[in-house]
């Protein structure tokens, strides 16, 4: 846009400059004039070039498409509520602490104790097993991880935060 208008602005003054070196000068307010609108014109046609859908170019502004990725993520997530400990630990766990991290403001790296003592204070000591990161299973992650109630319950704490 920026050159577009810098290459406008040199078409302009040359325009002016030709018309001055015509030994007839009362044609430079019409060839100035011809010039800018021909510049105008140029960045309107640039202007609404951008403003055109790509084609092939996803839209994400469109409701439903934002619904149904919000719907096949939720899927997701209770699917793996309902799996195994080791897909808990894979995919939720992170997620949840992020979440409690971002909800209660206390920060794991800043003070490992605090973050815990929030933790136990926020969930108890069975749900906050389930959101600690470091409660991690190096084995037994075929056992099954705690459901779709334990899940729902955690976000509803974490909501009230």
């Amino acid at each position: 846009m920026k050159k577009l208008v810098a290459v406008g602005f040199c078409v302009v003054l040359g325009a002016e400059l030709l018309a001055l070196l015509a030994p007839d000068r009362r044609f430079v307010l019409w060839t100035s004039g011809v010039a800018v609108a021909l510049v105008l014109l140029g960045v309107r046609r640039f202007l609404a070039r951008e403003i055109e859908p790509v084609p092939g170019e996803q839209d994400f502004n469109d409701p439903g498409k934002s619904l149904r990725r919000w719907l096949s993520r939720t899927e997701t997530l209770i699917s793996w509520s309902e799996s195994t400990r080791s897909d808990w630990d894979r995919h939720l766990r992170p997620m949840l602490a992020r979440q409690f991290e971002m909800a209660t403001g206390q920060k794991k790296a800043k003070d490992p104790g605090a973050f815990r003592a929030t933790g136990r204070m926020l969930f108890g000591e069975e749900l906050w097993g389930w959101v600690d990161p470091e409660n991690i299973a190096r084995t037994g992650g075929g056992e099954p991880g705690p459901g779709r109630a334990a899940l729902n319950e955690i976000l509803q704490r974490l909501e009230h935060v």
